[in-house]
């Protein structure tokens, strides 16, 4: 077992985060800084909006703050910026199944080469620097083996022990879209250089992750784009049939679980962990979208078009392994984060929100069957 452990506050090397103006890395970059570490966040800024993420991270935190504007591509340049730094958290990515679907050699080209850049620069500096990689749910691929019933306006999976706790890290990989090919192939070099070479690394493969400093498009950023669109009077388009679950988490509870990843490296070092709100967090799209009408309080839009490539029509995580290896906090209600990150957002854009809905905390998708 490694015996490392993350260096004091005190400890003036920075923490370098790739991706770190992006929606989790900025979070991340927050917490660090607001516990006294300082942060270089590494950042190509070329995600529409994540440079007022940057403005904020450095007028909340002045010198705790440096600002790399590169590209993760740019090797020279990356392992410069790993050169000191006391622990990386690698958020930066290309981040959209459809994106990767347009151009799947820039996918590859950011997220595996991109992600073999920075442990390679970590490797030649040989001294344990922890690494903590951001994968997804994807690398499970669509899930089309299981079989689900129709729930109201929800999937659920027939299996009963995955509706009880979900999609666990036992689940065979595979790789759908290029997307799910650079992610996963990413996540297994992240491990594979834990056993290959000793490096202290980490993989948490996320779920549906929401809350403020989302820049929410249609391809990605799902439940803050509904937000935006209905909080702007405009409509939604569901792609499929709109009973997809997942299990959306705050991000919050995902800056927590990723800060504890690193505090417990010498324990989790060389290990996968599955992080999302879980099942008393599941929710489908149309639930999602009837909970922000309520918030409203007036009905949003709703079109439907085709199903997109390698979409799950289920994932709920199996967060068991993650909540007793990093001892993780009870999550956030959905429809209560979902109400903070709607106000957050209607103040960003000087929009009008007046919370007309209220939290109905008892909801859960375990306890809906």
């Amino acid at each position: 077992m490694i015996t490392l452990s993350p260096p004091a506050a005190d400890d003036s090397r920075p923490v370098l985060v790739t991706g770190g103006a992006g929606f989790i890395g900025s979070n991340i970059a927050d917490r660090l800084a607001t516990e006294g570490h300082h942060v270089r966040v590494y950042d190509a800024l070329s995600r529409p909006g994540v440079e007022t993420n940057l403005q904020w991270l450095t007028q909340r935190h002045g010198s705790r703050i440096q600002a790399v504007v590169a590209d993760i591509r740019d090797e020279a340049r990356l392992a410069e910026a790993a050169c000191d730094a006391k622990a990386v958290f690698h958020m930066a990515a290309q981040v959209a199944v459809t994106t990767s679907l347009v151009d799947p050699r820039d996918d590859f080209e950011i997220n595996l080469r991109g992600t073999v850049n920075i442990l390679d620069a970590l490797r030649a500096r040989g001294d344990g620097t922890p690494l903590i990689f951001a994968s997804t749910n994807k690398v499970y691929g669509d899930l089309n083996d299981l079989d689900f019933v129709t729930e109201g306006d929800a999937y659920v999976p027939s299996d009963g022990n995955i509706r009880a706790h979900g999609i666990s890290e036992s689940r065979p990989l595979d790789f759908h879209t290029p997307y799910g090919c650079s992610k996963g192939a990413a996540d297994q070099y992240v491990l594979d250089y834990a056993r290959s070479f000793g490096m202290p690394t980490a993989v948490l493969r996320m779920s549906c992750i929401y809350g403020q400093r989302q820049m929410g498009t249609e391809d990605q950023g799902w439940v803050a784009h509904f937000l935006i669109r209905a909080l702007e009077g405009k409509g939604i388009t569901l792609y499929g049939d709109g009973r997809q679950v997942r299990d959306i988490l705050d991000v919050s509870n995902a800056v927590e679980a990723y800060l504890s990843a690193w505090r417990n490296i010498g324990v989790v070092s060389g290990h996968a962990f599955n992080l999302g709100g879980g099942p008393s967090n599941a929710v489908s799209l149309r639930e999602v979208v009837a909970y922000i009408s309520r918030l409203l309080g007036r009905e949003v839009p709703v079109t439907y078009s085709g199903w997109r490539a390698g979409d799950q029509r289920y994932f709920v995580a199996d967060t068991r392994a993650a909540r007793a290896a990093l001892n993780l906090s009870d999550e956030v209600p959905w429809q209560a984060g979902v109400a903070t990150l709607a106000g957050w957002l209607a103040a960003a854009r000087g929009l009008p929100f007046q919370g007309v809905g209220e939290p109905d905390r008892a909801f859960s998708r375990k306890a809906a069957g």
